[in-house]
């Protein structure tokens, strides 16, 4: 499902790593998205400051010096990782927003605009396989993370979420910028722990709810966030 990027090193590779041999680099591809698949997991179970590039090659099956080859530094490997899969969820999400808003018109709502929105995160973490999971679990402990979590979603997140504040800005005309921001604040912060899939909430309701259940994660979600949208957004929630 995922187009594998040309290989090509993200910083030069140091002389005293060396610049690996065409036999040892194997099929560019394969072993380039061999890498990104190993450091994405490892990142999203011990977080960026808890794996080494050292570890991302012993899960690969490849010599350190592929790692820095293809990727440079590890912050460099992280951003690969996040940047793969990301440009899917934006590409499906703008797509599906923008056809639901020009197939709606005028009878545009926040349940439809909502549902389309979160679509393809649930329909990826539900059928994508492993990967799409560990890469949630990413995106949740990322959106979390104070030291450089909001740059991180900045940069690869925000004309996304723009695009959805706008379509959402003709459903409730009379809302003000900062509470359209709010309200997709609470969104994202919903969204990311719920695709994380922690298990807190199976704990928390002693069984009743699981949190690996994203068919009923989802319709709640467009529910709450709809009517999450509405409270904060209506004349009556502002300060005298």
């Amino acid at each position: 499902m995922i187009k594998p990027d040309a290989p090509a090193p993200a910083a030069a590779p140091s002389a005293r790593r060396g610049r690996p041999s065409k036999k040892q680099a194997g099929a560019p591809g394969d072993t380039r998205e061999s890498i990104l698949d190993a450091a994405e997991d490892l990142f999203s179970k011990h977080g960026f400051y808890g794996v080494t590039i050292r570890e991302v090659a012993r899960e690969a099956g490849v010599d350190t010096a592929l790692v820095h080859y293809y990727f440079g530094a590890k912050r460099a490997l992280f951003d690969a990782v996040f940047l793969r899969r990301a440009e899917v969820w934006n590409s499906d999400r703008v797509n599906a927003i923008n056809r639901y808003a020009e197939s709606a018109g005028a009878d545009m709502t926040l349940e439809g605009l909502l549902a389309a929105f979160l679509h393809s995160p649930f329909e990826w973490a539900l059928k994508g396989g492993p990967g799409w999971k560990h890469y949630a679990a990413l995106v949740a402990q990322t959106n979390a993370n104070p030291m450089f979590g909001g740059e991180i979603m900045t940069r690869y997140f925000d004309p996304t979420a723009r695009r959805l504040i706008e379509l959402i800005k003709r459903v409730l005309p009379e809302a003000r910028e900062q509470d359209l921001y709010w309200g997709y604040h609470n969104l994202s912060g919903a969204l990311t722990l719920t695709l994380g899939e922690t298990g807190r909430l199976d704990r928390l309701s002693g069984g009743l709810c699981r949190s690996g259940d994203l068919d009923a994660a989802g319709e709640y979600m467009v529910r709450f966030a709809a009517a999450g949208f509405r409270a904060v957004c209506g004349p009556g929630s502002r300060p005298d």
